[in-house]
């Protein structure tokens, strides 16, 4: 699995760029996992379910199924929070991981980057990122992407998850 990052300070556009991103690579006939980073505690669980209940009852973990979906739920009850590595060898085979957040992680990045947030550029103090989606001109540094062409983004990311495959993974396309 090919995994990259999506990487800017909040209200970068990091989230919308994604699910922009998304069903062009699927459409493109790719397997696509997407890997969230929360700063803060989050649950997908709602009191009063009986998930919900197992868990307050102590269990590790709770997992929910149906004909729909599957969730599993792992309260790390004190433990540290798990690293990248080990949060990315839990998702099912697929061509390519897109990680949001997880901005200090050694792997490949895209920075999100837009002028009118004033935050601080990532780039050059990082030097995992491979590219940078803005919505302005960046002199120098790595290729830029425009933010607001999604299938440009997706192009490079197909392109990205080419590199030392040497079928391709848009050749996937034609075989599924």
């Amino acid at each position: 699995m090919k995994v990259i990052g999506f990487a800017g300070y909040s209200g970068s556009g990091k989230t919308t760029l994604v699910t922009r991103v998304v069903p062009i690579l699927v459409g493109a006939g790719l397997k696509v996992s997407v890997l969230k980073h929360a700063h803060h505690g989050f649950d997908v669980d709602q009191p009063g379910k009986d998930s919900h209940r197992f868990r307050e009852a102590g269990a590790q973990e709770v997992l929910v199924g149906s004909g729909a979906r599957w969730a599993l739920m792992h309260e790390l009850r004190g433990a540290p929070e798990p690293p990248l590595g080990s949060l990315i060898a839990r998702l099912s085979p697929c061509d390519l991981v897109l990680v949001e957040g997880y901005k200090r992680a050694t792997i490949p990045k895209i920075e999100v980057w837009r002028q009118a947030t004033g935050s601080p550029r990532l780039w050059p103090d990082d030097r995992d990122i491979v590219a940078v989606a803005s919505d302005v001109e960046l002199p120098g540094g790595p290729r830029r992407l425009d933010i607001d062409r999604p299938e440009e983004v997706a192009a490079f990311l197909i392109a990205f998850g080419a590199r030392d495959d040497p079928e391709g993974m848009s050749a996937r396309k034609t075989r599924q």
